[in-house]
């Protein structure tokens, strides 16, 4: 039988699955602290200075200067050492772009598991550097490090997520994924609202991933990548222990040889193969912009959170719980044949465009319901159900054997835009209305573009490169869009 058969067989989303599933997903609040750390770690509460002269050393400073509400700001970057903060949010950035350079290709080649593991133990170590960090320039590296070992970690678990269901399952695991980091968002305000010391934040935000360290030793390797590597004997070894943990004891798994198989000799395919062949080419191209595009108006609307009106914390739970309502949205769209993929996102990355536009016109002391504030928040909400999206519709687009190394392409574009993200706020001291001009134009353009790519529903997931022109591949998947 094939793997998908195998997977039918095995059971697509069966006890087993639903374990892996749901401790992947849970990861995604540990993720989600560590990439929205700064935003409370690095806010700049109110505060007053007893003298009438400003502090010349630090030291002095720290003398003076007098917190609000029992917070305290990390080294005092206030002033004209504000921006520092948004050095280390962009530093942050910059390591998600190595990291999934990295840890990308290196999955596929060395596997899965394996690499998820060792970036999770450096995630966690770098992060309490940051707690215990004695100053500025150490706090900005190991932001810089942890970008690196999260931002590959939680790449590759992103994709045994998948890789760990039947495909008509795809949709449903890369949403709960991405609805997990939106409600991380909301526990990570709430434990800031009561941690208010940066140190205990980081130490506390930080510790849940020993357990989830510990725990992933149970995880087993992935079947489709073991499949797509020629290991056989080993993904029938998984599926059959898929299978017994849902019930199915008599059950034998037999997988034919994979027909794109590498030989010993031959190199295993990488970054390069996105470039050599057409095909995979511009799909890689326009895919990076989306991408970039997305992590661009996401984070740049997320860490706008610090500069709205009205209570800090209420305002970070806000920006993340707004993101739950788009995942059921997308799960509706995209799994109908009028819609699709390529259509819902096209749709919610237009309407994120405008609604970030339309904000520009509306006055800041406006009621409520036509407010720039709410406008914001459809404009956070309708970009994170298309970054949901472009995160399965990927995932679908590249076969097996390169998935990851394109995966980590796009995101490497997505962190670029995450590296731009937390200046573009301080546009405003330009324009008022700079950022989300920036942010509106951004996203409608991305949303036209993904229109050039094409639809992947109900079509069957290449293992290969050479199943992408293989002319079974091609009958098969004009029969199953039909």
């Amino acid at each position: 039988m094939d793997l998908d058969e195998a997977f039918v067989s095995a059971g697509e989303f069966g006890r087993s699955q639903k374990r892996f599933t749901a401790f992947l997903v849970l990861l995604q609040v540990y993720v989600a602290c560590q990439s929205m750390l700064i935003l409370l770690v690095g806010a700049v509460p109110e505060y007053r200075i007893d003298q009438e002269e400003f502090p010349a050393t630090r030291e002095e400073l720290a003398k003076h200067v007098h917190f609000a509400n029992n917070f305290t700001s990390i080294w005092y970057l206030i002033k004209h050492e504000a921006y520092k903060v948004s050095l280390s949010s962009s530093l942050y950035f910059a390591g998600l772009l190595f990291g999934n350079i990295i840890f990308g290709p290196l999955s596929d080649k060395l596997g899965r598991k394996p690499v998820y593991m060792s970036g999770l133990f450096f995630d966690v170590i770098f992060g309490y550097v940051t707690a215990f960090a004695s100053s500025y320039e150490i706090f900005a590296m190991s932001r810089f490090f942890v970008g690196i070992v999260n931002g590959g970690m939680s790449l590759v678990s992103f994709v045994l997520t998948q890789e760990y269901v039947g495909k008509s399952f795809w949709a449903l695991t890369g949403s709960l994924t991405n609805v997990t980091f939106a409600i991380g968002m909301a526990i990570y305000a709430l434990l800031g609202y009561y941690i208010r010391e940066w140190r205990v934040l980081a130490f506390v935000s930080n510790s849940p991933g020993v357990l989830f360290f510990l725990l992933s030793f149970m995880l087993p390797e992935s079947p489709r990548w073991l499949y797509s590597q020629g290991n056989t004997a080993e993904a029938e070894d998984v599926l059959q222990y898929i299978a017994l943990a849902n019930g199915k004891e008599r059950l034998t798994v037999k997988l034919k040889p994979c027909a794109g198989t590498m030989k010993k000799d031959e190199s295993a395919p990488g970054v390069l193969n996105l470039v050599k062949h057409p095909v995979l080419r511009w799909r890689t191209v326009i895919l990076m912009y989306i991408w970039y595009v997305c992590s661009l108006v996401y984070y740049g609307l997320t860490l706008n959170a610090g500069e709205l009106r009205g209570n800090l914390y209420l305002n970070v739970a806000l920006y993340g719980l707004v993101e739950v309502p788009s995942f059921p949205l997308c799960m509706f769209f995209i799994e109908k044949s009028w819609s699709g993929r390529c259509k819902t996102t096209t749709a919610f990355l237009i309407f994120a465009g405008f609604a970030c536009i339309f904000t520009v016109f509306l006055p800041e002391n406006s009621a409520f319901f036509l407010s720039p504030s709410l406008l914001a928040l459809c404009g956070k909400l309708a970009v994170s159900a298309a970054f949901n999206i472009i995160y399965i519709y990927t995932s679908e687009l590249y076969p097996t054997v390169v998935r990851n190394a394109g995966l980590g392409v796009c995101s490497m574009a997505c962190r670029l835009g995450g590296i731009l993200a937390p200046f573009v706020p301080s546009m405003k001291s330009l324009n008022p209305s700079a950022p989300f001009m920036v942010f509106g134009i951004s996203g409608l353009s991305a949303g036209f573009l993904t229109l050039l790519l094409p639809e992947t529903l109900n079509k069957p997931i290449a293992e290969t490169i050479g199943d992408l022109q293989a002319p079974t591949y091609q009958v098969l998947k004009n029969q199953k869009a039909e």
